[in-house]
């Protein structure tokens, strides 16, 4: 019996930009209720990693099978020492397959690999998934803060772990 070949991680370039905004804009209104406020917000992010990322110390990655686009994480500067997790993202269908663990690592590894020693990430409560599995990954959640935030009431959190 052959297996399936694993979704490639590959860099991210533009040319992903209008999907990333598309597919975070669909997910969270679907699973959130998230209003037209967060895909804008996306745009600003991926607009600003465009412009000024720093390609020694920050990178976007895409899980892609063939063609087909589904995932992808970031990551940035906090600070010297610091990284940032950013835009992490699933398609349905790949949740629940040990596919977000693979990006996580991938990002992990690159921040370790590029002098941090810490990263950081924001979220909200609801998404129980992501938060289980950056438990899982040694994340600890420090800070839990009641927003209102694209049309809905959310409970932001904070997570960090060392690298």
């Amino acid at each position: 019996m052959t297996t399936a070949p694993l979704p490639e991680i590959t860099a991210y370039t533009a040319a992903d930009h209008d999907w990333l905004v598309e597919a975070h804009g669909r997910l969270y209104a679907a699973e959130n209720g998230f209003d037209a406020s967060f895909p804008a917000v996306v745009d600003a992010a991926l607009r600003e990693f465009e412009a000024a990322h720093d390609p020694s110390c920050e990178r976007g990655w895409i899980l892609r099978d063939g063609a087909r686009r589904l995932g992808s994480i970031f990551c940035v500067r906090e600070e010297i020492s610091t990284a940032r997790l950013r835009l992490f993202l699933l398609e349905p269908e790949m949740r629940g397959r040990g596919q977000g663990r693979r990006l996580l690592e991938t990002c992990m590894g690159f921040a370790r690999g590029h002098g941090y020693r810490r990263m950081v990430l924001a979220t909200h409560e609801s998404h129980r998934a992501a938060c289980a599995l950056y438990a899982r990954t040694g994340f600890a959640c420090t800070r839990s803060t009641p927003v209102r935030s694209y049309g809905q009431d959310l409970v932001e959190q904070v997570w960090e772990r060392p690298l």
